[in-house]
């Protein structure tokens, strides 16, 4: 068994980041990562130079999508964090899957995400690098940017056989994963995982405010995701069907992708929220939510599977107590 993974917290950027991230270093949490999509949230970049001019923490993307900006506005983007925090950050990227499904449009393919990369990474190294078929080149005189080589480490959120060859053949710094991997997805440089759900307190059980709003949000994904995958499971699914009624109601078929997504992982709108009281006790079952005893031995299961960082997603109206329940079972 490893030493037990060092936490972190993942967070959309909204106005409040900075507070958020101020609230999260106090408490120990060792990076801030942030999310990346444009219809749902803040800028991710402009967001990442706001915390790294408040906090000594680490700094991440979770997970920058290729397709929504040039590479060189990438790298350019990337140069400006490290002007703001030498050595701090970590770059990730990922297909984005709900940043381009709420923009109408399918995830990326694994091999244009690896061309990508590979861009991004030579014209950090202050290479010449080919884009769109013209020559690219960081040509930022001093005072405007890093020298070159810029050495960001660059990471990838796998997913699917092809996620997790394309990592190895990227030989990337580091995964960022949504679960614990299967043992032939092991052994990366780095490792962190997200993880959501709540710390359920005293007394609370699934009729409880407090924790239908924390936990909610996350919960409401799974009607999100089974109807981009499998329609036909919201028909099992507690809450499944009412969900589905209601969101092929809020928009004409044109403007479908907008009413699928809205309020991801943030709020729960109302036909969200309606599904999620209509779960009942599955809402219990979503993510990491259960007591501190539970979320201690959760961390422990993590650090056995090789899990270096835990990326703590909480959700609702009240981070910095999410971010402090984390903590404080984190350390049982």
């Amino acid at each position: 068994m490893t030493g037990r993974p060092r936490i972190s917290v993942g967070l959309p950027p909204s106005k409040d980041i900075v507070a958020y991230a101020s609230v999260a270093e106090q408490l120990g949490y060792q990076r801030v990562w942030l999310f990346d999509s444009p219809a749902l949230y803040g800028d991710v970049w402009m967001a990442l130079g706001r915390v790294a001019e408040v906090v000594d923490i680490g700094l991440g993307t979770a997970v920058a999508v290729p397709s929504l900006r040039h590479p060189l506005v990438t790298a350019s983007a990337i140069a400006t964090v490290e002007d703001l925090a030498p050595g701090r950050l970590v770059a990730t990227f990922g297909t984005g899957f709900t940043a381009r499904k709420a923009m109408g449009q399918r995830a990326m393919r694994w091999a244009d995400l690896a061309t990508y990369v590979r861009q991004v990474r030579g014209l950090l190294a202050g290479d010449v690098v080919d884009v769109d078929g013209s020559a690219c080149q960081m040509i930022h005189p001093p005072g405007w940017a890093p020298a070159r080589p810029i050495d960001t480490p660059i990471w990838v959120a796998p997913s699917g056989p092809k996620g997790f060859a394309t990592a190895r053949d990227l030989g990337v710094d580091g995964v960022v994963l949504t679960g614990i991997p299967a043992p032939e997805h092991r052994g990366w440089k780095e490792s962190a995982m997200i993880v959501s759900g709540t710390v359920v307190r005293v007394g609370e059980d699934h009729t409880s405010e407090r924790l239908v709003e924390a936990a909610g949000p996350w919960f409401g994904t799974a009607f999100h995701a089974a109807w981009e995958f499998f329609p036909g499971a919201l028909d099992v699914m507690p809450g499944g069907a009412m969900w589905r009624e209601r969101m092929l109601d809020a928009r004409p078929e044109n403007e479908r992708h907008l009413a699928v997504h809205e309020g991801h992982v943030t709020i729960m709108t109302d036909r969200d929220r309606e599904a999620v009281v209509a779960a009942g006790p599955a809402i219990l079952q979503s993510g990491w939510t259960g007591d501190a005893a539970s979320i201690a031995a959760r961390v422990d299961e993590a650090a056995i599977a090789g899990i270096d960082e835990l990326v703590y997603t909480p959700a609702g109206p009240d981070i910095p107590g999410e971010l402090e329940a984390f903590a404080v079972a984190v350390a049982r």
